[in-house]
């Protein structure tokens, strides 16, 4: 199976030795940050320092004035890694080290771009907004995340890219000091929190036939009982997709329900297609574009929900998150299974992995867990992520490798 390692280009810029050292651990490629949300990360193998921290979202490569020249939203520039562009100095060393090099693009996930313009951010039932998650059905938004992924993806020195958070953020997400996972929410409760209901999605459900205050009035019931600690109607074992949108529909009734459901899918879709063409106009034939999916259509985050055959239809294939070790065998075969048995001829299907023991990965299972993916239908591995593991983990990764 091909292997690919995640990297930021801080974890190559100032070290010397970081490309061969990742050639080492036996991939064949790397996926390089080139537009990333704010972060604070761990390089301990970096001669010069320890701790990134990313204050913001922002581009790692110099962004053309003149694509974003007259746009209110366009990208941040970043300030805390050397030279003025990180992306295509981190490229080139690791080219020179014989990896291919993949562009990674984070669209739908933005902080500082929803403090700085709180309109363009998801909305919830109660009014409250998510400023890390902008809302892909506004056209501002997905004309700026449309160029975004044009931009960011062909990169010089890049011969593919993957596109994270390609579709709807919502709840979910790995802030500061987060203390949100005081109630269990479940996946249905996690859903019906990252409804949103700005104007421009009222207008949506409206369309769907379904009245918006009514809807609203209908989101905030439906979660009463699960803020009291009552738990909710899922039925299924944890992460069983179909079983969390059964319990959206029994506490939101199934009109209504549908209607979310037929106006969010037609956003995301249009959204993923125009990203994909964006990119495709701008790169040169037998450039790879692959998403960052879940197959569940509801999901929501960097693993954005998408029907498997509507993805593979517009892309050349999908990331899909795969949790490790022996308990994870049940949620692999949910992620990986309805993209096998849809998949198109060439269609790729990347099993990614965390790599980061300290980070809840599995190192140590990784080559029992990539014959269970590759079973399922899996042709190639992502590893998460060669910067911010240890020695050891990266010991075991080459083991397996090799």
């Amino acid at each position: 199976m091909r292997a690919s390692a995640f990297l930021y280009p801080w974890d190559v810029v100032g070290d010397p030795y970081a490309p061969v050292r990742v050639a080492r651990l036996g991939v064949r490629q790397v996926t390089l940050a080139s537009a990333y949300h704010a972060t604070r990360a761990l390089t301990p193998r970096h001669p010069r320092h320890r701790i990134v921290t990313a204050r913001h979202a922002a581009v790692l490569y110099p962004p053309d004035p003149v694509r974003w020249s007259g746009r209110a939203l366009r990208p941040y520039e970043q300030r805390w890694t050397e030279g003025p562009d990180p992306f295509g100095e981190a490229a080139e060393a690791l080219a020179g080290a014989g990896l291919e090099v993949h562009s990674w693009v984070v669209l739908a996930h933005n902080s500082r771009l929803g403090e700085e313009h709180p309109e363009t951010s998801v909305r919830n039932a109660y009014g409250d907004r998510y400023p890390w998650a902008p809302c892909i059905a506004r056209p501002e938004v997905r004309d700026y995340a449309v160029a975004l992924a044009a931009e960011a993806a062909v990169r010089p020195g890049a011969r593919g890219t993957e596109l994270e958070s390609c579709g709807w953020y919502g709840l979910a997400h790995l802030h500061a000091h987060d203390k949100t996972a005081g109630v269990a929410l479940g996946g249905a409760g996690h859903y019906l929190m990252s409804l949103c209901f700005c104007a421009v999605c009222e207008e949506g459900y409206a369309g769907a036939g379904a009245d918006p205050e009514r809807l609203r009035a209908a989101v905030v019931t439906a979660l009463e009982p699960l803020w009291r600690g009552e738990p909710g109607p899922e039925t299924g074992p944890p992460g069983d997709r179909g079983a969390e949108w059964a319990a959206v529909e029994k506490l939101l009734g199934e009109e209504p329900a549908d209607a979310t459901r037929r106006w969010r899918t037609g956003v995301a879709d249009a959204f993923r297609r125009a990203a994909v063409a964006a990119v495709r106009r701008a790169a040169r034939p037998g450039f790879r574009v692959l998403l960052h999916a879940d197959p569940a259509w509801h999901r929501c985050g960097a693993n954005a929900g998408a029907d498997p055959a509507d993805l593979l239809d517009v892309a050349d294939g999908a990331v899909l998150p795969c949790a490790g070790g022996a308990a994870g065998r049940v949620e692999r075969a949910a992620v990986l299974g309805p993209f096998a048995r849809v998949r198109t001829e060439g269609a790729v299907l990347a099993a990614n992995f965390a790599v980061v023991s300290g980070m809840g990965g599995s190192p140590g299972t990784l080559a029992a867990d990539a014959a269970h993916a590759a079973e399922l239908g899996a042709d190639e591995l992502r590893l998460y992520h060669a910067g911010l593991a240890s020695d050891t983990d990266l010991a075991q990764v080459r083991a397996v490798l090799a």
